[in-house]
């Protein structure tokens, strides 16, 4: 089997020329700075007008804002990673995997890995540039590492269950639903929060929201978060594995 750095050097050329030639995963390459910059910029005026027209300061409601950040960066990465399997799997490149030293086990590891490696910095720049939540470099990679699973998450739900890029589209635009309960989760009592669990997209806010609060026993939070979301990454592995073999 070929070892990771080989598996990165022989398929990550082809993703970029993929997503080089097709204007919409260029759009959502570039859409997570695209928003990041909005908020920097749209944010600050937004609290003026609300100050000045209701006297309502959004400021305290920033850290919820933020973390918008939080929900759609690994989602559009996702996203991104979902259309390039199923591209793939249309053109029967995963059927040709089985006649080359790379097994399938190997193509989904890769599959799995990259999205959680490239949506951390992403993420870590597009807060920063949002400038809207006081964290250090260490705690918003902590954030950023929690929410990093979802990325795969969404890849592998438009793979496992559509079957064409149309399809994917839809589907991903209809379990954007999902990013609603842990908004609305902000606004209630912490100890009734858990009740919000069993949306994936809840731990990596929750975990958000209290690093930038500097609450305690986060860590529980994150480790809880993980082992759900590995949960959910495995029983989709074994979804898609049902898909290619049909």
């Amino acid at each position: 089997m070929p070892t990771a750095a080989a598996v990165v050097r022989a398929l990550g050329p082809i993703d970029a020329r993929s997503i080089a030639r097709d204007s919409m995963l260029r759009w959502l390459v570039a859409a997570p700075i695209a928003y990041a910059l909005a908020f920097r910029w749209g944010v600050p005026v937004l609290r003026s007008w609300l100050d000045e027209r209701y006297g309502f300061d959004l400021a305290p409601h920033y850290p919820l804002l933020a973390s918008f950040l939080v929900l759609i960066t690994p989602a559009l990465v996702g996203a991104v990673v979902g259309f390039l399997l199923l591209d793939q799997r249309d053109d029967r490149t995963l059927t040709a995997l089985q006649v080359t030293p790379l097994t399938v086990e190997g193509y989904l590891a890769y599959r799995i890995a990259v999205p959680m490696v490239v949506s951390v910095p992403v993420m870590m720049a597009s807060i920063a540039i949002s400038d809207l939540a006081t964290m250090g470099v260490v705690a918003t990679f902590a954030a950023a590492a929690q929410a990093a699973p979802t990325a795969p998450l969404f890849a592998l739900f438009a793979a496992a269950f559509a079957s064409n890029k149309v399809q994917g589209f839809a589907l991903l635009k209809g379990v954007g639903v999902l990013s609603w309960p842990p908004v609305v989760a902000w606004f209630v009592a912490s100890p009734w929060q858990v009740a919000f669990g069993l949306d994936p997209l809840y731990w990596p806010l929750k975990v958000f929201w209290m690093i930038e609060a500097g609450e305690p026993r986060v860590w529980l939070h994150f480790l809880a978060g993980l082992a759900y979301q590995s949960l959910l990454i495995a029983l989709l592995v074994r979804r898609f594995k049902t898909v290619m073999t049909r």
